[in-house]
């Protein structure tokens, strides 16, 4: 891993790292037949304002017209780690019992998918478990590769590194495009995850493109919920009995937590109110009037053009 890759990560991590409630040791889980189980709903919602993004200045960067086809309008992209939408639902957000030793089987499924489309990877937050595959697919007609890392407090360590190949059915120009708004498919790219040392968090980026992130919690149990777009969650066929619940995000300095009971065959419902954050997330927080070193001329200007989404700085 080059320097300048190590010290991307080392920032990208660093909040994770201090994250409250996913440094425990992983208990052994026992599956069992789940007859009187309840369930648990609720929300999660930001209260006070929005972090601001990170900033990225295209012309520094590769594939500056395609990826710029989401941008300020200015070369600038931009990468907003919270998804809050109207009344402060807060989306993408993980939300779990913590220390659950016994209870339903894990659900069959197919390995988490996970896309680079539009020099974007979506989605951001995922649920994977260890020593399962996942999946990683690459619809652009841009050169990605994953940079995939597990971490904690004892730091990151490297999973795998490997290239995301584009569809050949992109016509040779594509990328230079920035109308160009079609989608196809490379070859789908599986990996094992194989965790150490309890670490819990999973985090893959883009050699090329640093503001592409996709972050992960590693389940050890089948209840953990990724929140919807209205911020909501639920969690079925929970054993009675009383429990922690975390709510997780990798740019919160620290994991929410809450006790339920949860009782036979009943719904029972746990709302959480997460503050915003303050101050300076990120060595790259977006400012208002972004100072560069770099000269961005009107003509490099011009050809980096928000097609897809003209973002906001606010």
């Amino acid at each position: 891993m080059s320097a300048t890759n190590w010290v991307r990560l080392m920032t990208m991590v660093g909040l994770v790292t201090l994250t409250h409630g996913v440094l425990n040791p992983a208990l052994a889980y026992e599956e069992i037949a789940v007859t009187d189980g309840g369930t648990l709903t609720g929300t999660v919602t930001l209260n006070g304002k929005v972090p601001h993004p990170k900033g990225y200045n295209l012309t520094t960067l590769p594939d500056q017209v395609y990826c710029g086809r989401i941008s300020d309008g200015h070369g600038w992209r931009l990468f907003q780690p919270f998804d809050v939408g109207d009344g402060g639902v807060f989306r993408q957000v993980v939300v779990y019992i913590e220390s659950i030793t016994q209870g339903k089987p894990f659900a069959e499924a197919n390995p988490p998918r996970i896309e680079a489309r539009d020099c974007r990877f979506l989605p951001m937050v995922n649920l994977v478990r260890d020593n399962h595959d996942v999946v990683v697919v690459n619809m652009d007609p841009a050169m990605h590769d994953i940079q995939a890392y597990e971490t904690s407090h004892l730091g990151p360590r490297v999973l795998f590194n490997v290239p995301l190949p584009i569809s050949e059915r992109y016509p040779h120009q594509a990328g230079l495009n920035p109308h160009f708004k079609k989608y196809y498919q490379g070859q789908p790219v599986t990996q094992l995850v194989h965790m150490t040392k309890n670490r819990r968090v999973f985090v893959m980026q883009c050699g090329f493109h640093a503001y592409m992130e996709s972050w992960a919690l590693v389940e050890n149990h089948p209840y953990y919920a990724i929140t919807d777009e209205q911020g909501r969650f639920m969690l079925t066929d929970i054993p009675p009995g009383t429990y922690k619940v975390v709510v997780w995000h990798p740019y919160l300095h620290e994991a929410e937590t809450k006790e339920v009971t949860i009782q036979s065959k009943k719904s029972t419902s746990l709302d959480f109110t997460i503050t915003a954050p303050t101050g300076r997330l990120y060595a790259n927080q977006m400012v208002e009037n972004p100072y560069t070193r770099y000269t961005i001329t009107e003509k490099v200007q011009s050809s980096i053009v928000p097609t897809l989404e003209k973002q906001r700085y606010q």
